[in-house]
């Protein structure tokens, strides 16, 4: 059955909501509507659906939502007259006029929205904060918007090019002035503003979708019921405090576009769309786009390649081009008192303050702001923050069940109290022999981290991070459907002005649009990505060589620290090696990514993409791995190699013959881990941080302080926004690959290594809390604004984190077999120790394993190079015969000295067994739960079918109404012709 469908006329609104059980929060100044019938002479016979206009009439008596007109319940099925009964009764709110309704009369709300104001009283946005000001946020007649800001010097030699750029602008329709900056003679800013012709061409060519109808949806029953059931949940937790992370819904305006069905844009249709205003029905952020979209297409000089103004600016024919801040972000009045002057102020109070880190992000104004790429960036980014939550107090409980089980660890007792066993030095000649309770503080430190809870945290990460990915799939649909973004392709991807330079002789007809395009030859595109290839291969080799050099500096650092005169020095030789390496380790990451940067962007240029989300995702895979390479390498060499390769005494492996391989501490070789681990990512992360925040404002602190010197405070205060924007640090060249990168690295950081770091996911959630704010702050505060752009996902990110979170399985599960101690520690439980062959186990199965991990060394069996300089008379009683080290070999009496003993083996079978058994295990229950988690939500899934329907209905009857209205005209005029449906 056909559910009939409510329609408000052009100039009035719609309270209802397209969203569920729970319609979205109106405005509260909206007026009820009584449903009337159409009055438009039209009801198809064949068709059931019935279009009822929703007049404005006043229903405020609480009776009055239970007497629907006679003519709704007529047409309306019984399920949705019960609904909507409901609803109005709920809601209270109608249709209004709301022709006024522009970018900025929505923020006027001094508490409530009542104070929206109407079009006789609110003046243009252009113009809203009076004469005096207006000039800075429009040209010079006050009325026409600046859309985009081009700026150049007159010493610049490229004067051609500029003029003849300037010309063709004009030519395509865009509006003109330029004004000399106020502080700099030199410099000159090109103010460009699009008519409306222009931008409704532009808008159609680049299928932009607009609003065209209200949204309205009846409530389904389970929708009602479950609306009756959150009723009473929330009575029964009327007690509890307010939500402190919720704004308060008077402070964020009401953002129209929300709240319609959109299409996209189309001149021939335009009577279909909501226009009440037609500087206003496009708004700021798609007007920059246009205009972006314009320039970039437009010639400087003759020929084929002599286009776009990314060239221009390049050259340095422009230094710089943006999309103009609204206003400034501060206000001596208070947001909740006075309303927010303009969104750039509202942003600031409601997100980029610091005074609210504890409140959710309000995504839509930030998409309305910034553009939905940039607004899916920070609901990614907010996603993973509450998402490292859960993690965060898991590792925080197991790093807690290691503290407190400390005292009543076996293995670690045993090694603070061996004070006869004595160990062989850990280097050549230098390094002394050391009694085994000298490890005692590594060995109770490494319990902290390497204890019984670390499988479980292991196999809970691995699922959090298939959990993380899954939900966050059905997060990104709902912004996608929220955003329309859903019907928003690829294919709509603009090709490069470069490709189209560079390949326009060659065409051939696109499949799908079937018109003419630039096509690159099949040899050629893979002769360069071969050629691209050889160059990432080349840089991998160079952070080889890098990890190389820092092993090289750990094997002559360690002997020289045991030589040191300062006694603190000496006996801690291997953790200030391990320290020092780690501090030089990521001087030399931070180097290299400076050179991966230019060499990536060269490779990718060389490419040649198509489109620039196929130039973004060539270029972001370079960085993320010549950075991912970069940053792990070393850590993954202390995790499966350090001391794995070394040899025994009496027969170490050397590197170039020369350098004795570095061993582990005593007490394992996942003390070294965790310092590797938790130095760099404290490092980089602080890098980071004053990188993106400290350095912009120290350079817009000293650009400030400059301009007061030569020009005084009166003419830095009276600066128009242009110049201020312009005084701004430009956004990042790359968008939001640096932005993005960092988090990828956090999150392989996160999950990688974690079961030999469990507090890795609480650092990540503190610096992400953090990173929040200092997003949205440089965004608001320090940056010129940046060009809005569109994306309905974080394109190649995603595929990097499913394959991280892959790549987690697998590093976690050789952590704990090879690095940590737990498999030999229960082969010794089950096999060697004293509860071998028990059913049941018990608190003393543990006793003696340090002594059954350790092999005895005759000392007289030393290699000249590797004998220790004294014979440790001068620390015990008398000479040292034997000594200790890690490992599972014969002793030196036995007919095989020194070769593996069946423990050994068997550790080495459990080992192997294990990681088989963790990874199929875990990757089973991450397929499992990737399977039982659908990408979308049912009720998107069903709205989305709905909306679907129903855009389709409404675009048939409109049209199909208009054409009765033609018709009628011109049989009133005497000249009827039949006209088909076109």
């Amino acid at each position: 059955v056909k559910l009939p469908l409510f329609l408000c006329p052009p100039s009035h609104d719609v309270s209802l909501s397209l969203h569920g059980s729970e319609p979205k929060q109106q405005s509260p100044h909206r007026r009820r509507a009584l449903a009337q019938p159409s009055t438009s002479g039209y009801q198809s016979a064949d068709r059931p659906l019935t279009i009822l206009h929703l007049e404005r009439e006043d229903i405020m008596e609480e009776s009055s939502a239970e007497a629907l007109d006679s003519s709704i319940q007529d047409h309306v099925p019984p399920l949705a007259v019960k609904d909507l009964k409901v609803l109005l009764k709920k809601e209270r709110s109608d249709c209004v006029s709301s022709s006024s309704r522009d970018d900025d009369s929505t923020l006027q709300n001094p508490g409530t929205h009542s104070s929206i104001l109407d079009e006789n009283t609110k003046p243009d946005s252009c113009i809203q904060e009076g004469k005096s000001k207006s000039i800075k946020l429009c040209f010079s007649d006050g009325k026409s918007r600046i859309d985009y800001i081009l700026v150049y010097r007159k010493s610049s030699s490229q004067s051609e090019k500029r003029e003849v750029f300037e010309r063709n602008i004009r030519a395509e329709g865009l509006h003109m002035e330029k004004e000399a900056s106020l502080t700099n003679s030199d410099v000159i800013f090109l103010k460009l503003h699009a008519p409306w012709d222009v931008l409704c061409r532009y808008a159609e060519l680049m299928n932009i979708r607009m609003p065209f109808r209200r949204k309205i949806f009846y409530m389904h029953r389970r929708h009602k019921f479950l609306s009756r059931m959150e009723k009473r949940i929330n009575q029964f937790r009327g007690w509890l405090p307010r939500k402190p992370m919720k704004f308060d819904s008077n402070t964020l305006p009401y953002l129209e576009e929300n709240e319609s069905f959109t299409a996209p844009f189309s001149r021939s249709r335009i009577h279909h769309f909501i226009i009440h205003n037609k500087d206003t029905f496009f708004n700021n952020a798609t007007r920059s786009r246009i205009i972006h979209h314009i320039l970039q297409r437009v010639k400087y000089e003759e020929g084929k390649n002599k286009m776009g103004l990314n060239r221009l600016l390049s050259n340095n024919s422009y230094e710089a081009a943006f999309p103009l801040h609204e206003g400034w972000y501060h206000s001596k009045n208070s947001i909740r008192t006075h309303g927010a002057e303009n969104h750039r102020h509202l942003l600031y109070e409601c997100w980029a303050w610091w005074g609210v880190w504890y409140k959710y992000q309000p995504l839509d104004l930030i998409r309305r702001y910034f553009g939905e790429k940039i607004g899916l960036y920070f609901a990614w980014l907010g996603w993973y923050t509450g998402m490292l939550f859960p993690a965060a107090v898991v590792g925080l409980l197991v790093f807690l069940y290691g503290f407190f089980t400390l005292e009543h660890c076996p293995v670690s007792k045993e090694i603070c109290q061996a004070t006869d066993i004595i160990m062989c030095p850990i280097c050549d000649q230098y390094c002394p022999y050391l009694r085994l309770s000298d490890s005692c503080i590594y060995a109770k430190v490494t319990h902290l981290f390497d204890n019984g809870a670390t499988v479980f945290f292991a196999v809970f990460m691995a699922v959090w991070a298939t959990v993380f990915l899954e939900f966050w799939k059905r997060r990104r649909a709902v912004l996608a459907y929220d955003w329309d973004l859903i019907d928003w392709e690829e294919e709509e991807d603009e090709v490069r002005p470069q490709f189209e330079a560079k390949y326009s002789k060659k065409e051939r007809m696109n499949p799908i649009s079937g018109k003419p395009e630039p096509y690159q030859a099949f040899t050629d595109k893979y002769s360069r990505l071969l050629v691209s290839a050889s160059g990432i291969f080349f840089m991998i080799l160079v952070v080889i060589a890098a990890v190389f050099g820092i092993v090289i500096y750990r094997v002559i650092t360690v002997s020289t620290f045991a030589a040191f005169g300062w006694a603190l020095i000496r006996n801690n030789s291997q953790v200030a090696t391990t320290g020092t390496a780690v501090c030089i380790n990521f001087c030399v990451i931070m180097l290299l990514n400076v050179l991966y940067e230019k060499v990536a962007l060269l490779l990718t240029n060389l490419e040649q993409p198509r489109t620039e989300s196929e130039w973004e995702n060539s270029f972001t895979f370079k960085m993320f791995l010549f950075q991912f390479v970069n940053l792990n390498s070393s850590t993954f060499y202390i995790a499966f190699f350090l001391g794995r390769f070394t040899g025994r005494p009496g027969a170490y492996l050397r590197l170039i013959n020369r350098w004795k391989l570095e061993e582990c501490h005593p007490s394992g070789c996942l003390i070294d881990l965790c310092m590797q681990m938790g130095i760099i990512m404290v490092l980089k992360q602080t890098w980071n941080n004053f990188m993106e925040l400290g350095y912009p404002l120290v350079q817009n602190w000293w650009t400030r302080r400059k301009l007061r010197r030569e020009h005084g405070h009166h003419t830095m205060a009276n600066l128009p926004q242009w110049e201020k924007d312009f005084h701004l640090q430009p956004a990042n060249a790359y968008g939001l690959f640096d932005e993005y990168l960092k988090m990828i690295l956090q999150f392989g950081f996160t999950t990688i290594f974690v079961a030999a770091f469990p507090l890795a996911p609480l650092l990540a959630l503190i610096n992400n809390i953090i990173e929040i704010r200092l997003d949205a702050y440089k965004f608001v505060t320090q940056w010129r604004r940046p060009l809005p752009s569109q994306a309905k996902d974080i394109g190649i990110w995603y595929g990097i984190l499913e394959g991280i979170g892959i790549l987690s399985v697998i590093t976690n599960a050789f952590v704990i077999a090879v690095t940590s101690d737990f498999i030999p520690r229960l082969v010794y439980a089950y096999k060697y120790g004293p509860c071998a062959g028990q059913s049941q186990s018990a608190e003393g199965c543990m006793m003696g394993y340090v002594n059954a991990s350790l092999s005895i060394f005759r000392v007289s069996d030393f290699e000249r190079r590797s004998q220790p300089r004294t014979n440790g008379s001068d620390m015990f009683e008398e000479a040292v015969r034997f000594c200790r080290y890690r490992d599972y070999r014969e002793p030196p009496d036995s007919a095989e000295p020194y070769s593996y003993t069946l423990q050994f083996w068997h550790v080495l079978a459990a080992r192997l067994a294990f990681i088989i058994v963790f990874e199929h295990m875990v990757f089973a229950i991450k397929t499992l739960i990737a399977y039982l988690i659908p990408d979308l939500p049912k009720d998107l899934r069903d709205r989305m079918r709905r909306e679907k329907y129903l855009i389709q209905e409404m675009m048939y009857e409109a049209e199909l109404e208009r054409l009765q209205k033609e018709k009628r005209e011109k049989k009133k005029k005497g000249r009827v012709h039949h006209k088909e449906w076109p």
